[in-house]
């Protein structure tokens, strides 16, 4: 028998860590409990097949595994998409970027041209009590969800913001998306987020908030039209009556980073 050394450790780190990783992403997308049922389903293969070699159930448990990648890719591409970006996101790697870049620029000046605007706009809608759904692409594309609303493609401007979420506008009931310091489209449709943690004093904009943030990186930004108060939705997880500073804070953040 061989003796244990550090090749067999990594070995044990590295998948223990991939683990760790899959059960973060499927915890904040909402499914944790298929991934503790894919589990438990691995550890009987392994028990009967390999442990116990019990033939019968082994060969049928061998066939379900042979096929179970190809399905858990299919039911998973969402999940399986987000958890590659999220393991070569730059912001993961940005020491090497300051090792061998230095710029003289200062980002902050930058990305308050662009923060601003929806600081403001938020802030002029909750005095109203205006309902917004503001979404701001990260690493994973949009595209798709781009698509189903109408295509605006023009620069980040209070006035523009607060007009497509007026009332009586025809765009004020779906969700505008930004990506790449551009409004790309309004009135667009996101998934809707079936967790019980969300409160029910809490609607559909919320909800499909979370929704987006669970399915993809996307920064999601709430004003709610009951209450005026503004909610942030960002990797799984939704903060509700966040303060006008924290949100250009937030902001500044996502900008400075890209």
């Amino acid at each position: 028998m061989e003796a244990f050394g550090i090749r067999d450790a990594l070995d044990i780190a590295i998948m223990a860590l991939l683990l760790f990783y899959l059960y973060r992403i499927m915890k904040e997308s909402g499914t944790i409990n298929i991934f503790f049922g894919v589990l438990a389903f691995i550890v009987v293969w392994v028990f009967a097949s390999q442990i116990l070699e019990m033939k019968l159930i082994g060969t049928v448990l061998d066939k379900f595994m042979s096929i179970g990648l190809l399905v858990l890719v299919i039911l998973f591409q969402d999940q399986i998409k987000r958890f590659l970006v999220e393991l070569g996101d730059h912001k993961r790697w940005q020491f090497l970027k300051k090792l061998f870049h230095h710029s003289k620029d200062d980002p902050s000046s930058e990305s308050r041209r662009f923060v601003l605007p929806i600081v403001y706009a938020c802030m002029n809608m909750a005095k109203t009590k205006t309902g917004a759904l503001i979404v701001i692409e990260q690493e994973i594309p949009l595209e798709n969800y781009e698509k189903s609303g109408d295509i605006i493609d023009a620069l980040i401007n209070t006035r523009l913001i607060e007009n497509i979420f007026f009332k009586n506008s025809p765009l004020h009931d779906g969700a505008m998306i930004i990506a790449h310091d551009r409004i790309k489209s309004a009135g667009c449709i996101l998934p809707v987020s079936h967790s019980t943690d969300i409160p029910r004093s809490l609607g559909l904009r919320h909800r499909s908030a979370l929704g987006i943030s669970q399915a993809t990186d996307a920064f999601a930004i709430v004003v709610s039209e009951e209450t005026g108060k503004i909610s942030i939705a960002h990797r799984g997880r939704l903060t509700t009556r966040i303060s006008s500073a924290d949100l250009e804070h937030r902001l500044s953040q996502l900008f400075i980073n890209e």
